[in-house]
């Protein structure tokens, strides 16, 4: 009796990428790792690389401190040549892998490129309104009145507080926010 039969076993072969040639491609960074994935594929690979940023206030025991966090979060835009840059590009300092679905890496066209360099002003750090003129019209952003229209009134000299008309229950009332 002759025994079961193996199946013969091949190296795995990777195909090569689907697209290449120079285009915009998205890149997932490692958390919290933007900045410096996109300082290293612009230094050494010399890439063109987009990676807005936005800074926001936030609280802290200290009291009120500035972070600079990343408008896509785990994500960059590099343009590069995808079959001759590929390797090196995922084995750059602070990136995770060049996003593909199977052997097919998607490319961005470079009008949507620039169409988001231009809806940030061709500027890759935003910096937040902080100033609010007295008669504004705003939208709540807190958690008690989130989405509720609101009229500046004055802005409050500590923490960044302003006075806001608003109506409640078919009343005009006055909060801080």
């Amino acid at each position: 009796m002759e025994g079961p039969q193996k199946k013969a076993v091949t190296p795995a072969t990777h195909a090569p990428p689907v697209n290449s040639g120079i285009a915009w491609y998205c890149v997932r960074t490692q958390p919290k790792h933007e900045h410096i994935a996109a300082a290293h594929l612009q230094q050494t690979l010399g890439t063109d690389v987009f990676c807005p940023r936005f800074r926001t206030k936030r609280s802290t025991r200290r009291g009120p401190v500035w972070f600079t966090e990343s408008l896509f979060p785990n994500y960059l835009f590099a343009r590069f040549d995808l079959g001759a840059m590929l390797n090196q590009v995922k084995y750059t300092p602070g990136v995770s892998t060049v996003v593909h679905f199977g052997h097919r890496t998607p490319t961005l066209d470079d009008r949507e490129i620039e169409t988001l360099r231009a809806s940030l002003l061709h500027e890759d750090l935003l910096e937040p309104v902080e100033e609010f003129a007295k008669g504004e019209d705003v939208t709540l952003a807190n958690d008690a009145f989130y989405g509720y229209p609101a009229k500046v009134l004055q802005r409050m000299s500590s923490k960044g507080r302003i006075k806001v008309l608003m109506e409640i229950m078919g009343r005009e009332t006055t909060i801080e926010v």
